[in-house]
């Protein structure tokens, strides 16, 4: 599989925190999806997250690493990416910039520069884990949003824009405005995608979608709907 993730059209989200039932990892391994990301916000650990890295490894598929702290920031065990966001529309600079100089500051050393991938997070559900953890204001109109991107691409040059609704579908039109608004990101786009249709709205704006309740909640079969819409 390709590990260039600019090329990727559809990744899928697994929470450390969430247990998959025995054959789920292969199923979603061979279901056609780019990629996967093993993520979340509450509960990760350091342990849950090698626990999962461990499952996911042995199926050739590129693996993402997005940290929900510092300790959870690993190279090795089949890890092909870290993903590490800044989100953008919170006041609490830990989320921005805090937690990167944490990790630098005790780790400047061991860092493998060229897996990590920063994103720009643009959270946009007020009742995600990530949207109340961070503070992040998401009352944001399409133009807000847009700017939000712009600046992330042209002012600090993120390589990725991602649009997090985080368990909830989003407005198709403030995506539209934030992939209009950028020059080089590439746009993800996270959020309540449980079926076809959805998948297919979103990825006519959105570069990569990244699908993850469903896995959970919908089944196998949601999730290879989605891969095909956006296919």
């Amino acid at each position: 599989m390709h590990a260039n993730w600019k090329t990727w059209t559809h990744v899928t989200k697994l929470d450390p925190d969430k247990r998959l039932p025995p054959g789920a990892v292969e199923e979603i391994a061979t279901s056609g999806t780019d990629a996967l990301m093993l993520s979340g916000t509450l509960n990760v650990t350091r342990e849950n997250l090698l626990e999962l890295l461990d499952q996911v490894s042995l199926y050739g598929l590129p693996v993402v690493v997005e940290p929900a702290s510092p300790d959870c920031a690993i190279f090795d065990g089949g890890v092909d990416h870290l993903f590490v966001p800044s989100v953008l529309n919170t006041d609490d600079v830990r989320w921005i910039v805090g937690k990167h100089y944490t990790w630098l500051l005790s780790n400047g050393d061991g860092i493998k520069w060229d897996m990590v991938v920063p994103e720009a997070y643009i959270v946009l559900n007020p009742d995600s884990a990530v949207g109340r953890v961070t503070g992040a204001d998401c009352n944001l109109s399409a133009r807000e949003v847009s700017a939000f991107a712009q600046v992330a691409d042209r002012y600090f040059r993120f390589p990725i824009v991602y649009i997090e609704y985080s368990g909830r579908y989003g407005d198709p039109r403030v995506v539209q405005a934030a992939a209009g608004a950028v020059h080089d990101a590439i746009i993800y786009y996270g959020g309540g995608i449980r079926s076809a249709k959805q998948a297919a709205e979103m990825g006519r704006y959105a570069d990569t979608i990244v699908v993850g309740n469903a896995v959970y909640e919908e089944g196998i079969e949601v999730l290879r709907a989605t891969v095909r819409a956006v296919h």
